[in-house]
């Protein structure tokens, strides 16, 4: 698996399972009737942030993630990332890669932590994969999620010290 910087190119190959599971409800705060500019533009960033594809040897696009400063000004020295994985392709390290890259990036552009402001608590294989690679839960939004199915549940927010 090779992850490189997203180009237009890529998005006609992101767009099919990001409009899925933006339209699902579950796991994003986005709106579930994001439509194809609006997702590409919240998606697809410039520098100094960035976006990145995983693909495989024939260059299929994997999954996608966008990495950035969590906040502006005196906030800026957090970072944070967003992922999305083809579902076709779970359970098979891309999201891990994904993570793990992003990591990587922050350290080396000179962040001094990574925080997710809102992973929802009911995303089970986000939160022990963020987990798993030493994120902690320093809070929890009770009810700040609408989930279809679950009703209101918790967004964690989620911080690795770089």
């Amino acid at each position: 698996m090779l992850i490189r910087d997203t180009t237009a190119a890529d998005w006609p190959a992101i767009w099919p399972f990001f409009r899925d599971i933006v339209a699902a409800g579950d796991t994003f705060t986005y709106p579930v009737d994001l439509t194809e500019e609006g997702g590409r533009d919240m998606w697809l960033l410039s520098a100094p942030n960035r976006t990145v594809v995983a693909v495989d040897d024939d260059g299929t696009v994997l999954g996608t993630a966008k990495m950035n400063a969590n906040q502006m000004g005196n906030g800026a020295h957090v970072a944070s990332a967003s992922y999305m994985v083809d579902p076709a392709r779970s359970g098979q390290g891309v999201g891990r890669a994904l993570c793990e890259h992003s990591v990587e990036w922050a350290r080396a552009a000179g962040f001094r932590g990574m925080q997710f402001n809102a992973v929802v608590e009911t995303n089970e294989h986000a939160v022990r994969l963020y987990r798993s690679l030493g994120f902690e839960v320093v809070g929890t939004v009770p009810g700040a999620f609408r989930h279809p199915a679950k009703g209101y549940v918790g967004l964690h927010v989620m911080h690795l010290v770089l």
